[in-house]
């Protein structure tokens, strides 16, 4: 099955390009980024902290059955422009990627469709190619589909 979030990195590059069409309006989109009870529902992760705001922060954690940490993430926000733009750092807590800097384009496409594109950037080519090398792609698709289904219902 063909993934419909896109994932572009050019050999050499520090940086990536990802991109997905949503069958939601741009409103719906944007919010899915900007409200923490939906963040937490597509992304199934908990929010502990989201300043949807220039300069605000955020932080990310998910847990297992046992109580442990399996994933954290954290980044202040630099940009935030309604329904237009994000711009953020992004570090995953406990790992060797180090912080990434993340922006968020938000496109209206029709009424009811609109258009996400990521520009990701790391500090070097090898830690985005060790990105790379993990399901990221598939992990992506897989949350963009949750957002998807979860944002549909409030149309």
């Amino acid at each position: 099955m063909e993934q419909k979030t896109k994932v572009i990195a050019e050999s050499g590059k520090q940086e990536m390009l990802i991109t997905r069409e949503f069958d939601l309006p741009l409103e719906l989109l944007f919010k899915a980024y900007a409200e923490a009870k939906l963040v937490e529902q597509w992304m199934g992760t908990k929010v502990l902290k989201l300043e949807s705001k220039k300069f605000g922060s955020y932080q990310f954690e998910k847990k297992d059955e046992q109580g442990n940490i399996t994933f954290s993430a954290n980044g202040v926000t630099h940009e935030f422009v309604p329904n237009q733009k994000i711009i953020r750092t992004f570090e995953m807590e406990n790992t060797p990627f180090g912080v990434q800097l993340e922006i968020y384009k938000f496109e209206k496409l029709t009424d009811t469709t609109s258009k996400l594109s990521m520009h990701t950037i790391y500090e070097s080519v090898a830690l985005r190619d060790q990105v790379l090398q993990m399901p990221f792609a598939q992990g992506l698709n897989w949350a963009h589909n949750q957002l998807q289904e979860v944002v549909s219902k409030l149309k």
